[in-house]
């Protein structure tokens, strides 16, 4: 069995779809639309990495914000973890990003399980990890 998608909820649809797009190279299926099934507009893609694995980023008008901060552990989805190969690409990614204006909210590091990474917000301040696996 493998993870079909996850999805997140945005107020910024195509914002969000160029963020993953430009540094982490999804690849955009058409935009969906409907009307029929909600109480207001949906509109959605579907992002497919080169693992296969795929995001959904979905808005609609009444989708109320999150009250939490990022920088507060909660239950629920806390972070998405891209996988690069070699520690040098955490580092360049991580400056690319910063430099183009994230947040930078984690160095590169080694983690206590053996992982090279950093974590960076995406536009709607979701926590994207970009990681080295250990071997």
């Amino acid at each position: 069995m493998k993870l079909e998608h996850i999805a997140l909820w945005t107020r910024e649809l195509e914002v969000m779809r160029e963020f993953y797009v430009k540094y982490f190279n999804g690849k955009p299926g058409p935009k969906y639309t409907t009307e029929h099934e909600f109480s207001s507009l949906f509109e959605s893609y579907f992002l497919t990495f080169e693992s296969g694995s795929r995001l959904e980023i979905m808005q609609m008008a009444d989708i109320p914000g999150s009250p939490t901060s990022v920088m507060k552990e909660q239950i629920g989805l806390t972070h998405i973890a891209f996988s690069v190969n070699h520690i040098n690409e955490v580092e360049a990614l991580t400056d690319k990003l910063r430099s183009d204006g994230f947040s930078v909210v984690k160095e590169p590091h080694y983690t206590g399980d053996g992982y090279y990474e950093s974590c960076v917000l995406d536009p709607d301040g979701n926590i994207v990890e970009i990681v080295v696996a250990p071997e």
